[in-house]
């Protein structure tokens, strides 16, 4: 992968070359995976539940998206959902949605960041 976009990768909290290892050293095959973010429908189903206060919905699609992120290597962004889902099934929402306005801002960074890597 070329540096300058593996550093902008980097820089939005997308663990590279983790992500390349997952996918044993296939470099095509981790820009394709990334390229792909764009179309899962998990975040925009956690933003439409939690306005909606639709807990069960919520709970379902910020954990499809947790998972995603992780595949993914995207850490930050994991580790916002992880801590969302865990709030989710303590029942602490108040938690829960107090998070979403710093993952809806870690989100749109690391998708400008896929946008920009990629275009």
């Amino acid at each position: 992968m070329e540096t300058a976009r593996r550093d902008l990768l980097m820089n939005a909290g997308i663990d590279v070359d983790d992500l390349v290892a997952r996918c044993m050293d296939n470099v095509p095959l981790a820009e394709r995976l990334l390229q792909k973010f764009s179309l899962d429908g998990n975040y925009r189903a956690l933003c439409q539940a939690v306005q909606d206060g639709d807990r069960d919905k919520a709970l379902q699609a910020a954990h499809g998206l947790k998972g995603v992120c992780g595949n993914l290597s995207m850490t930050t962004l994991h580790a916002l959902l992880t801590e969302q889902v865990l709030a989710m099934r303590s029942g602490d929402w108040e938690k829960a949605e107090h998070l979403m306005p710093e993952i809806v801002r870690k989100h749109e960074e690391v998708t400008v960041a896929l946008q920009k890597a990629f275009s």
